[in-house]
């Protein structure tokens, strides 16, 4: 089961926003019509509720809500990874099972943030919620959101004691620490990249794929640089990587997912909405977001949505 995962969950898997409607409540049809066009776009998988749908600003039951709408609109098409993670040890293994209840493919369990946990903490976090379900985890290492970095030996040792445990997504800028991730777990351990511009770098060195807000916007090229990698086609591979900087580096000026939600609204795809303490950006950025965008979109055809 966890082997068939391994070979299934590769590629340019889109991390969706979670979408609101301009008094601020979910928005789940705008949610189910940004996932069926991603797929469509060519994405290789989905994800929901990670550091892009701001799971830190929905209720327990809104998180659930928010992944029972997503596995219905994926529909199975493309493998389902929902963030299921928390800060807190009873929420994660509840959104945990409850991920399971739905048939996922994979949930995908952030490191917990604030409370800062020793390693021997955190594998004791982890090995309990991989004990409590059977179907794949991929963990997620975000150290510049959640003040702790999993070490490599951690993960390894977690890898070795829980075979559901198939693979990281590591939004680590340390590469050194991101070559050792698959010199310790193996070779066929899956990783993904979650900072942007190590997307390409990460396919390079052994890398199952990526998880990039960027797909948010342009979901067809950010696909099409797994997909000329592993065509063999490193030279548009290595073009792709640099043609979509620009936006990559402009989409993080601001916190995730602010940046990506007033694109959005540009685009015409959802409501430029956050909850607080979140908000949109300066209005000076959002012009920069708007010229960046010109580089992408044909803006004159799209229908901004304010």
């Amino acid at each position: 089961m966890y082997q068939q995962a391994k070979q299934k969950i590769r590629g340019s898997i889109a991390p969706i926003v979670t979408p609101f409607k301009k008094d601020g409540s979910l928005d789940l049809e705008t949610l189910a019509s940004l996932i069926d066009w991603n797929i469509k776009s060519g994405s290789h998988g989905i994800s929901v509720t990670g550091t892009t749908g701001e799971p830190s600003s929905l209720t327990i039951e809104e998180r659930v809500q928010v992944m029972e709408a997503a596995m219905k609109a994926v529909n199975g098409r493309v493998p389902f990874v929902p963030g299921t993670g928390s800060t807190n040890h009873e929420e994660t293994l509840y959104l945990t099972k409850k991920a399971q209840e739905l048939g996922v493919d994979a949930a995908m369990v952030i490191v917990p943030y604030y409370n800062k946990p020793s390693q021997h903490a955190l594998y004791k976090h982890f090995k309990a919620v991989a004990d409590s379900v059977d179907i794949p985890i991929i963990i997620y290492n975000i150290p510049g959101r959640t003040a702790t970095n999993l070490e490599v030996k951690t993960l390894a040792k977690l890898s070795k004691d829980c075979p559901n445990i198939i693979g990281v997504k590591e939004s680590n800028k340390d590469f050194e620490h991101v070559n050792r991730v698959l010199l310790e777990c193996g070779r066929d351990f899956l990783l993904f990249s979650g900072i942007e511009l190590l997307c390409y770098p990460m396919l390079a060195i052994g890398g199952a794929g990526y998880i990039s807000a960027t797909a948010n916007i342009i979901p067809k090229q950010v696909a099409e640089l797994y997909d000329a990698w592993t065509a063999g086609d490193l030279k548009r591979a290595q073009e792709i990587h640099y043609e979509l900087m620009p936006l990559n580096d402009v989409l993080f000026k601001d916190t995730n997912p602010s940046p990506l939600k007033a694109a959005l609204g540009m685009i015409g795809r959802a409501q430029p909405v956050l909850r607080l303490p979140m908000d949109v950006p300066t209005q000076v950025l959002q012009d920069e977001i708007r010229d960046v965008l010109k580089q992408y979109v044909d803006l004159s055809a799209q229908q901004s949505v304010q």
